[in-house]
C-alpha cells in the first residue's frame, strides 16, 4: 500500500475552534494509524485577516492536543512561485487561457444565465481568443464542456457532479496571485497528499480541484468530507451552544486527551466504545465508519468525558497539571506534597482542572478567613453542634501523632463511648471545617490541615 499522507490546512484568521481541531483529529489518526505522514500547512493568503497571533495560537492547540506533524510548517505565502510556476504549465499546456473581462462583465453574465433561468456562471468569452498577458487579466482553467466529475467520497460514497455545473474557474488573479483551488492542489500534490479530510463545507471545492489535477496529469487524491458539529438543538454550532476555541478550553481547565477523545467520536465510532485510551484511537481509527450525519455537541458529555480522565489519570500527573491553575486561584506556588492530597480528596467531586483548583480554597486560607455559607452555618453550628466542636477539639489536642487514621479512630470513640449517631457530630465538624457540608472524608481534611489549623478552625465554629 502506497504510504498515507495527511494534512491539516488551517487559515490564521482566529482561533482554532473544535470543528477544525476534529478535522485535524481525524487526520492525525488516519496517518499514524497507517504509519503514515502528517503534514500542516497554514494557509495565510488572506493577508488582511491573517494575523501572526492566530498562527501561534493554532500551533499552540496543536502541540496541546498531542497533534504533531511531520516535516517543515509550510506557509502559502511563501509558495507563491512554485504556484505560480504550475499556472505557467497549464497555459503551456492548452488547460488555461488568459481573461481579460472585467468582474462587472462577468456579473453581467451571470445575471443574464439567471434571466435565462440557467446556472449563473461565466460564458467562456475569452476561451478561444488567445490571448496573452495584460494589465487586469486574469488566467482561467478550461474546463471540460461535457462529462461528469465523479469520486469515491471516504464519508458521503460516490458524489457526481456535471461539468455543465462548473465554468472555466479562476485559477491566477488579475493581482498575480494564486486562487485558492489552485494552491491547495500544487500544495498538496507537493506534500504527497494521498488522503484529504476536511469539512463538507469543501464538497463544491472538490471537483473543481479535480479538473486542475486532471488538467496537470497528476493522480488525484481521496477526499472524504465530514459534516459540520451541530449544536444541541441541530444549528450551526456557536458560543451559544458552549461552544469555544481550543485554547479557551485548555484555559477552563479541560484535558487535550479528553477533547480528542470527546471529539472523535462526534462523527466517527467503535462499536459502542466512548472512551479510548490515545493508543486505541490510533488503533481502531482507519477512515471507516466516519458518520455521513451530522453530530450535536453536547457541553456535558464533555465534562463528563473529561472528568473520566482525570480520574484515571496517576495522581501525580493530575497535581502537575492542576499547579497552574492553582497558582491562578492566588495560593501561589504549591508544592507536588500539597497538591497530591488535595487532588486525590477533590477529583472525584470536579469535572476539570479549573474547578478542581477552586474547590481546594476551603483547605488553603486560614481559619479566620473561611467563608461559612450561612444556611449550613444556621443548621449545624447551634449550641449542641458547639458543644460537640469544643468536646472534639479536646481529643484532636492530644491525638498523636495526628495522622488520618489516629483522627479517624479519635472520632469514632468519640461518637461510640457517647451513644451518639455519626450524623449528629459530623455535619457541625463538616461546616466547621469546610465552611459549608462538602469536601473529602473529614479524617483526610484534618490530617491535611494539620492539628494547629483544624484546632483554630475547631475554635472559631465553637465560639
Amino acid at each position: 500500500m502506497t504510504q498515507v499522507v495527511t494534512r491539516f490546512a488551517p487559515s490564521p484568521t482566529g482561533h482554532l475552534h473544535i470543528g477544525g481541531a476534529r478535522t485535524a483529529i481525524f487526520c492525525w489518526l488516519l496517518a499514524r494509524h497507517f504509519k503514515g505522514r502528517f503534514h500542516l500547512r497554514i494557509e495565510d493568503t488572506d493577508l488582511l485577516r491573517s494575523k501572526q497571533e492566530y498562527t501561534d495560537s493554532i500551533l499552540a492547540s496543536m502541540r496541546w492536543l498531542g497533534l504533531d506533524w511531520d516535516g517543515d510548517l509550510a506557509y502559502q505565502t511563501q509558495r507563491t512561485d512554485l504556484y505560480n510556476a504550475y499556472v505557467d504549465k497549464l497555459l503551456k499546456n492548452g488547460h488555461a487561457y488568459w481573461c481579460s473581462c472585467t468582474p462587472e462583465e462577468v456579473e453581467a453574465m451571470r445575471e443574464e444565465a439567471r434571466q435565462k433561468g440557467l446556472k449563473p456562471r461565466y460564458n467562456g468569452r475569452c476561451r478561444s481568443r488567445d490571448l496573452g498577458p495584460g494589465e487586469g487579466r486574469c488566467v482561467r482553467l478550461k474546463a471540460p464542456l461535457t462529462g461528469k466529475v465523479v469520486f469515491d467520497d471516504l464519508v458521503k460514497g460516490k458524489i457526481a457532479v456535471d461539468v455543465g455545473e462548473l465554468d472555466d474557474m479562476v485559477i491566477r488573479r488579475a493581482d498575480g496571485m494564486p486562487t485558492y483551488n489552485m494552491a491547495v492542489v500544487v500544495d498538496d500534490h507537493d506534500m504527497g497528499i494521498t488522503h484529504v479530510i476536511r469539512g463538507d463545507d469543501h464538497v463544491s471545492n472538490t471537483p473543481r480541484q479535480i479538473l486542475i489535477y486532471e488538467a496537470l496529469g497528476l493522480p488525484v487524491p481521496r477526499f472524504g468530507h465530514v459534516p459540520m458539529i451541530l449544536g444541541p438543538d441541530r444549528q450551526k454550532l456557536s458560543k451559544r451552544h458552549g461552544a469555544r476555541a481550543v485554547i479557551e478550553y485548555q484555559q477552563d481547565g479541560l484535558l487535550p486527551q479528553a477533547l480528542v477523545n470527546y471529539l472523535v467520536r462526534l462523527g466517527w465510532s467503535h462499536g459502542n466504545q466512548e472512551l479510548f485510551t490515545p493508543e486505541e484511537l490510533v488503533e481502531y481509527f482507519d477512515g471507516s465508519n466516519l458518520n455521513p450525519a451530522a453530530a450535536a455537541f453536547d457541553p456535558a458529555k464533555l465534562e463528563w468525558c473529561n472528568a473520566h480522565f482525570m480520574r484515571e489519570m496517576p495522581l501525580a500527573e493530575l497535581a502537575t497539571l492542576t499547579a497552574p491553575f492553582v497558582e491562578q486561584t492566588g495560593f501561589g506556588v504549591l508544592t507536588q506534597e500539597r497538591l497530591e492530597p488535595l487532588c486525590a480528596m477533590f477529583r472525584e467531586r470536579a469535572n476539570n482542572l479549573k474547578a478542581l483548583a477552586e474547590s481546594f480554597r476551603p483547605l488553603l486560607v486560614a481559619a479566620a478567613d473561611l467563608e461559612y455559607t450561612e444556611k449550613d452555618a444556621a443548621k449545624h453550628l447551634t449550641d449542641g453542634g458547639k458543644a460537640h466542636l469544643r468536646a472534639l477539639a479536646a481529643i484532636f489536642a492530644a491525638c498523636e501523632p495526628f495522622t488520618a487514621e489516629n483522627i479517624e479512630a479519635a472520632l469514632n470513640a468519640y461518637v461510640a463511648d457517647n451513644g451518639l449517631k455519626f450524623k449528629e457530630v459530623a455535619p457541625p465538624l463538616r461546616t466547621a471545617l469546610m465552611g459549608f457540608m462538602g469536601g473529602s472524608h473529614l479524617n483526610e481534611i484534618m490530617a491535611f490541615l494539620g492539628r494547629d489549623e483544624t484546632l483554630a478552625r475547631l475554635a472559631r465554629a465553637a465560639g
